[in-house]
């Protein structure tokens, strides 16, 4: 056994829906802007340029998880004044691999869940402006609710998956993961040129348009064909 000056963390261990054990979450990487009507919004050109990637924590501090038709509620974030959701499909690695093409890819995958990648904007656009690094904007203590791992069988047509945010009842965000601009089969693929992947690793694929403000009060609900939904409530 080692001998650690302080006990580690405790890894987050994800609900697999109808399953009793659990995903244990090692990374969270994150694809930006690969849907071309949200790059539009944030005042990007959606060309099909080598994506980029960020990461979030993939601690308890991090990841907040639900289970079917749950509502969590959440402390409103520290440090900002412009909380943005935005609602995305994450995959969940099940195999090692590095330098993986797109044909190799879907072995790779153990499932899916969906996710908030909860953003502090205002501070995002602080630091693009000075062109600093932004990692403060998108990992922070619950910047990461999601819900349970779905394995892939569950979800045949992933590809074809309508994703639609509510916010306090209203529809703000719709789209359909047939809007990516890099595929899910590609994003492993172009990630695991710069990274070895391994199981336990998340990678959140992108939002479609519509991601916008949440304020104290508010109440988010992710609803993806597939998948039950779930509520994030901000206090």
């Amino acid at each position: 056994m080692s001998n650690f000056v302080f006990p580690p963390k405790e890894t987050v261990g994800l609900p697999i829906h109808r399953d009793s054990t659990l995903f244990p979450v090692r990374r969270v990487y994150c694809v930006g802007q690969n849907y071309a009507d949200h790059a539009r919004e944030m005042g990007s050109d959606p060309n099909r340029s080598e994506p980029f990637f960020f990461c979030k924590q993939a601690d308890k501090q991090g990841i907040a998880f639900a289970r079917g038709n749950d509502t969590l509620t959440l402390p409103f974030p520290t440090a900002t004044e412009l909380l943005s959701y935005e609602l995305e499909i994450a995959i969940a690695i099940g195999q090692q691999g590095k330098n993986i093409t797109p044909d190799q890819a879907e072995k790779m995958i153990f499932g899916y869940a969906i996710c908030f990648d909860m953003t502090r904007r205002d501070l995002q656009k602080g630091f693009k402006e000075r062109k600093q690094p932004w990692e403060m904007a998108k990992a922070f203590d619950q910047a990461l609710p999601i819900s349970a791992v779905y394995q892939k069988s569950d979800l045949p047509n992933i590809h074809e998956t309508q994703i639609k945010c509510l916010k306090n009842g209203e529809v703000v965000q719709l789209g359909n993961s047939n809007m990516m601009i890099w595929s899910i089969e590609e994003i492993i693929s172009k990630l695991s040129q710069y990274v070895e992947l391994y199981p336990g690793d998340l990678i959140l694929t992108g939002t479609p348009a519509g991601v916008g403000p949440v304020c104290k009060h508010d109440i988010l609900e992710a609803v993806v064909d597939g998948f039950e939904p779930f509520k994030v409530n901000y206090i």
